[in-house]
């Protein structure tokens, strides 16, 4: 496999004569694995951790089993490793098949570095590639929701050395589970600059969906970003927060050498943003989303839209796929069975095909709702959703994508659209407990 990563070859030359030697007369027939693990690791997270760690599992696994994200990215494994052991399998070797058959991920990361292995390894799906390895975790990020939601942890233990080795021998043989991902595509009148994350690309023209009608005209020309995301997408002042703290980090890195400090900064930066003060001489009413935002979902079990209200206390609005946000909390609560049925709801899950839509008012609510003292403001739930913005006095809003910002150019003629469906393939996650 490493061979032809590295030749980015799936008929490398070196991974042929290595199966040829395997293969020849009088040579000792291979024995599999019992439990084939690779690692995928993003040396840069965890601050000083990242490089020690990278270390430690080469120790424990060897070089050819542990690949820095840095050198070599998810896709190549997909297509060049995996496809190298499914070209062996195919020339009967044995081996090789009972590996890409028990083959399972490890990923030491934070939650984007999850997200981007999970999307690769999504596409051995759609090309019929099957089994798709399992995956899990070790946090190495701020906020870990992904890791915490599986039963993987919070944060990088104390004991580290040793809680790795107890990882690694728990995945070949712990519990799967499985997750939902949503497919986001963003759809805006052409012509407006957007620095977008890098887990948002832009895309030929995408129609809307045909079963909701759009009430004014569209302009000429669209521009249309696509992206999927596996915890959450916001809009509003949270989203804001998130961008301005981003880019304070960018500039001066020297800040942000490990996940406290990241979170004390973001706490000083979410006062500085007016999250917790909105200015005197600001009418509070604009800062509402109900100004600008108007929502069409699609609810349980139903294939009509509906529009729902936007509570006009509302400064931040999430979609949540996972019961953990903003490093473990989980603002939707856990809500007893009369209140579920009162409003609709079912219990939520991370394979449930829903989205739970919550509302933050302001920073003294939503710390509140962060420490779960109380629930956030409950909004919906839904199989699909359809966000619209309109600007009049506002030119711009924030979003982010499971903690990836970006500011968002609005327009006071033509409408901005997200709409989000859920992926048809679930991802299969090892479970931790």
């Amino acid at each position: 496999m490493k061979e032809s990563i590295l030749a980015k070859d799936v008929n490398a030359p070196a991974a042929k004569v290595l199966f040829d030697a395997a293969h020849a007369a009088g040579a000792e027939a291979s024995t599999p694995p019992e439990g084939p693990l690779i690692v995928f690791i993003n040396s840069k997270s965890g601050g000083r951790h990242g490089p020690e760690l990278k270390d430690r599992l080469q120790c424990l696994m060897g070089e050819e089993q542990v690949y820095d994200l840095s050198r070599v990215k998810p896709h190549e494994f997909v297509q060049y490793g995996l496809g190298c052991l499914e070209k062996f399998s195919t020339l009967g070797d044995s081996c090789a098949n009972e590996v890409r058959e028990k083959l399972r991920v490890v990923v030491a990361g934070g939650d984007g570095t999850v997200g981007w292995v999970l999307g690769c390894l999504g596409k051995l799906h759609k090309q019929g590639r099957n089994p798709v390895p399992a995956t899990a975790i070790i946090p190495l990020g701020t906020g870990n929701d992904l890791s915490r939601s599986f039963g993987w942890g919070g944060s990088f233990p104390f004991n580290w050395k040793s809680a790795i080795k107890r990882t690694l021998d728990s995945v070949p043989n712990g519990p799967t589970c499985r997750l939902d991902s949503w497919n986001l595509v963003l759809s805006m009148p052409a012509g407006e600059a957007l620095e977008t994350p890098y887990s948002l690309k832009q895309c030929e023209e995408i129609a809307l969906d045909e079963g909701l009608e759009v009430e004014g005209e569209l302009p000429e020309n669209m521009s249309c970003y696509q992206g999927v995301f596996y915890n959450y997408f916001s809009i509003g002042m949270d989203a804001q927060v998130a961008y301005g703290f981003h880019h304070l980090r960018n500039e001066k890195p020297y800040l942000a050498q490990g996940p406290l400090s990241n979170k004390l900064i973001y706490s000083g930066y979410s006062c500085k943003q007016g999250w917790f003060f909105t200015p005197c001489s600001s009418d509070p009413s604009l800062r509402g989303l109900k100004n600008i935002l108007r929502i069409h979902i699609k609810k349980v079990n139903c294939s009509d839209w509906e529009q729902i209200p936007i509570p006009a206390s509302v400064r931040s609005v999430v979609a949540l796929n996972l019961p953990s946000y903003g490093s473990g909390r989980n603002p939707w609560g856990n809500l007893k069975p009369d209140y579920l049925e009162k409003k609709g709801f079912v219990e939520a899950h991370a394979d449930d095909g829903l989205l739970e839509i919550f509302g933050l008012k302001h920073g003294w609510h939503a710390s509140m709702v962060m420490a779960e003292v109380i629930s956030a403001k409950h909004i919906a739930q839904a199989s699909a959703i359809r966000f619209e913005l309109r600007g009049g006095e506002w030119k711009e809003a924030f979003m982010q994508m499971d903690g990836e910002p970006w500011k968002q150019p609005i327009n006071k003629d033509f409408s901005t659209f997200v709409e989000m469906k859920r992926v048809p393939f679930q991802s299969v996650m090892v479970h931790g407990d």
